[in-house]
């Protein structure tokens, strides 16, 4: 986070008309047409009531700083990432609920930006005049059935007899992905399908899997999929209910789709790296967040990455992360594996995790926090692990802790979390 001032693990995010002001986003629009050379940029924005607006100073600013603007109304993320013909952006605070929005930003080709490029559009916030749109932006239609189109042809295989509950969090894949499972063969049942401006990520969708697992542990499904608001993360759950996070997923598809890589993140769990091992499939470990697992991937020359928090990157074809992309890999696993999906997934064995959340004041790591940490991992000696990290995208502190037996990660957990509240709340 050093150098950066607003944007976060995945773009700049606040409460409308509190920190994340339309001066804001405005400024914010210019400052990356001016660094980009004004670069054309498609805009999409998510189901949340705010987006419409700050769509608008979006587009003011971009205009303002020399770009010409392309509106295409609501959009999964992916979609904007992969249907840009230059630049891309996107009003939405991803997994965030209602009361949250955000900006993220894509460089030519649906690349995310790094922390360099990010901190030089900062640079750029405060050297301009407040822009004024001279031109209204255009605004396109169609682009939606264009994307599933394309995921369609690219990524989607029969799904006959398939039955999938399928949790849209009321936001940008609503009416969408189900859609394009549909169209595949597969038998449907959508969810928290139906937004109204407020309820996105609202009991439902990937940050809430008790809608999804509910459903299905109720009805006759063989799998079901949880999307976040503006699409870029899946999670699932097996026949029964029972969670498949994102560790499980990839290495679903890291063993049928047969790589020899795959990229995941210092969260991602140890179980997950022995299964790997064995498998003779490297693993590259980064900092969280699906952009540094996009950087690794091109850096290493792979295709298959992502987290446990349901991000899953697929290069062959794509252009980054996809929710949707993902749902197909793994719904093709099944139907061409034949096994169920809770089988599929227990191939990789799992150490417990503690994982807590703890609201701070500042996010400043201390030493002590630092030293505790340090003691904790060499008590642990390898049979498990503590991890403490700020969050990039809300005011909390995480806390991982992960050993062989769940009494002694929810000590070690407890430890910290009690430390990081003395220290920092």
């Amino acid at each position: 986070m050093a150098g950066r001032s607003y944007f976060g693990t995945d773009g700049v995010r606040g409460i409308p008309g509190a920190d994340l002001t339309d001066s804001l986003v405005r400024r914010l629009g210019a400052a990356f047409a001016r660094w980009s050379g004004g670069c054309p940029v498609l805009v999409g924005r998510d189901t949340r009531a705010s987006g419409p607006a700050l769509q608008a100073a979006l587009a003011d600013g971009l205009i303002g700083g020399g770009a010409q603007v392309r509106l295409g109304g609501v959009l999964p993320t992916p979609a904007v990432a992969l249907l840009a013909e230059h630049c891309g952006a996107v009003v939405s605070a991803s997994h965030n609920p209602a009361e949250y929005n955000g900006v993220k930003l894509f460089d030519r080709g649906g690349r995310k930006l790094s922390d360099a490029e990010e901190e030089a559009i900062e640079a750029l916030l405060d050297d301009q005049p407040e822009p004024g749109a001279a031109v209204a932006p255009a605004e396109e239609t169609g682009l939606a059935e264009r994307y599933a189109e394309l995921v369609t042809e690219r990524f989607g295989v029969p799904l006959d007899g398939l039955r999938i509950a399928c949790d849209c969090a009321n936001g940008a894949f609503s009416g969408l992905a189900p859609g394009v499972l549909e169209r595949l063969g597969a038998g449907v049942t959508a969810l928290a399908d139906a937004p109204d401006g407020e309820n996105i990520n609202a009991g439902c969708g990937a940050t809430d899997l008790s809608l999804l697992a509910g459903a299905v542990a109720q009805g006759d499904f063989d799998l079901g999929v949880a999307f976040d608001g503006d699409g870029d993360r899946m999670l699932a759950v097996d026949a029964a209910g029972e969670t498949v996070d994102g560790d499980a997923i990839l290495a679903v598809l890291a063993l049928h789709l047969g790589v020899e890589l795959v990229v995941v993140t210092s969260m991602t769990n140890l179980g997950f790296h022995r299964l790997m091992e064995e498998r003779g499939i490297l693993v590259v470990t980064t900092d969280v967040g699906d952009r540094y697992v996009l950087e690794a991937l091109r850096r290493e020359g792979g295709i298959l990455g992502g987290e446990q928090s349901g991000h899953v990157v697929y290069l062959d074809g794509h252009v980054g992360g996809d929710g949707l992309v993902a749902a197909l890999l793994l719904a093709r696993a099944v139907t061409e594996s034949g096994e169920s999906l809770a089988g599929l997934a227990s191939v990789m064995p799992r150490f417990p995790q503690a994982i807590e959340n703890v609201p701070v004041a500042t996010k400043a790591l201390t030493d002590t926090i630092r030293a505790e940490v340090e003691r904790l991992n060499g008590e642990l000696e390898g049979r498990g692990r503590v991890l403490v990290r700020p969050s990039g995208t809300e005011p909390v502190v995480r806390v991982l802790a992960e050993a062989e037996s769940r009494e002694e990660a929810n000590q070690a957990s407890a430890t910290i979390a009690a430390l990081v509240r003395r220290e920092l709340g």
